[in-house]
């Protein structure tokens, strides 16, 4: 064999072992989900709505100009109005001269003249009108200066960390921004906390005096699973939407701030969508007052406890993964009584994989109450011999 055919022997051997690990990895990696699509977007998110998890996200926490996006929080607080009882549908507003004045996309109020709650909100959801979005504010706060205080309570109180609101319409504003995370925390609040509200989102269109508007929203046209939510565009924040889909029980939010043109915010959310749909799944694991355990209580009138959980355990998994999941539970220590329902004594976990995807409090599902004296003194007896007291 010449010294050339050496070369290419251990040349191949070279190769090979390159190839080795390469074909693991290869092997490896086609049992996860593929990488997320490239958004053309300045800030975004992919939140389920179900579990509040977060699938995909990028410059989620970025303060951005939040434009007319602003209008999805000045209509939480009006159907929380109406939830609380403080507002009805059927109230009358009567629109002032700066209601009346206002700019850029309208309902076409008039100065003076009463209009329904009901028609202001629809103005607001679907027309996107800054002229209802003003009369909204100044009737419930007294003034839009005062409804923006309280759209920065309720911002605070969501939990949206990277939130400032000056008024009730996004009317520019160098002092007010938002964030992607935010936008997707207050989208999520507004679906499962007014669901009849929500309804309006999907209205294609709503005619007030004798002018018909069509909602912005492009993706109600294209997508049948979308239901909402709500566009927004200045020259400095960009077009911006706040969407959400639901397919087979699965509801999912998407925000993208910051594109170039109406075509671009449907196709960028679009493209989130499509991947979250595709490669994820809701997973309910267990349910709020389901019997998870029964666990022994000293000192009290019963000798045990059920326990579960106090909120839904929902999580967003893989497709398909739900058969690697594993749950385990962990108590604090020894229950002792007086127990109360809700008490938390331990903790509930969910790993993927040996990775931790959730956990959740392990509470008490009833009261057990103290037992008397000669059975407290029976199980301080007890405890006292196995060393646990």
């Amino acid at each position: 064999m010449t010294r050339s055919h050496l070369l290419s022997a251990r040349q191949l051997l070279s190769l090979l072992c390159c190839l080795i690990p390469l074909l693991a990895t290869v092997s490896a990696q086609a049992t996860l989900v593929p990488r997320p699509p490239q958004v053309e977007a300045t800030g975004y998110i992919l939140m389920d709505a179900a579990s509040g998890q977060v699938i995909v996200e990028h410059n989620a926490d970025e303060a951005l100009p939040p434009a007319s996006l602003t209008k999805i929080m000045t209509d939480y607080i009006a159907a929380r109005e109406i939830a609380h009882g403080n507002l009805r549908m059927d109230d009358k507003v009567t629109i002032s001269v700066k209601a009346w004045r206002m700019g850029g996309s309208r309902m076409f109020v008039r100065e003076g003249t009463q209009v329904s709650v009901e028609d202001l909100i629809k103005g607001i959801i679907i027309q996107s009108g800054n002229d209802a979005a003003v009369a909204i504010a100044e009737h419930i706060a007294g003034s839009e200066s005062a409804f923006a205080d309280l759209m920065n309570q309720h911002a605070r109180r969501l939990g949206m960390t990277n939130s400032y609101f000056t008024n009730s319409t996004g009317w520019p504003d160098e002092a007010m921004y938002t964030s992607a995370r935010d936008m997707a925390i207050l989208a999520r609040a507004l679906i499962i906390d007014y669901p009849e509200n929500y309804e309006l989102y999907r209205e294609k269109s709503f005619t007030y005096n004798n002018i018909t508007q069509q909602n912005r929203n492009l993706l109600l046209w294209r997508d049948p699973s979308v239901d909402g939510i709500k566009t927004g565009h200045t020259e400095a924040a960009g077009y911006c939407l706040v969407s959400s889909a639901e397919r087979d029980g699965m509801r999912l939010i998407a925000v993208v701030m910051g594109t170039t043109s109406e075509q671009a915010r449907a196709r960028e959310t679009q493209k989130l969508l499509t991947y979250g749909f595709r490669f994820f799944e809701t997973y309910e694991a267990y349910a709020a007052g389901e019997t998870l355990m029964p666990t022994r209580v000293w000192m009290g009138k019963q000798s045990d406890v059920n326990l579960g959980l106090a909120e839904d355990m929902t999580l967003t998994i893989p497709r398909g993964a739900h058969d690697r999941l594993d749950a385990s539970m962990s108590l604090r220590g020894d229950l002792r009584a007086p127990v109360s329902a809700g008490q938390q004594v331990g903790t509930v976990t969910i790993s993927l994989d040996d990775e931790v995807l959730l956990e959740q409090p392990l509470v008490a599902l009833a009261d057990v109450e103290r037992a008397g004296i000669f059975r407290r003194l029976w199980h301080h007896l007890v405890l006292f011999f196995r060393g646990l007291f």
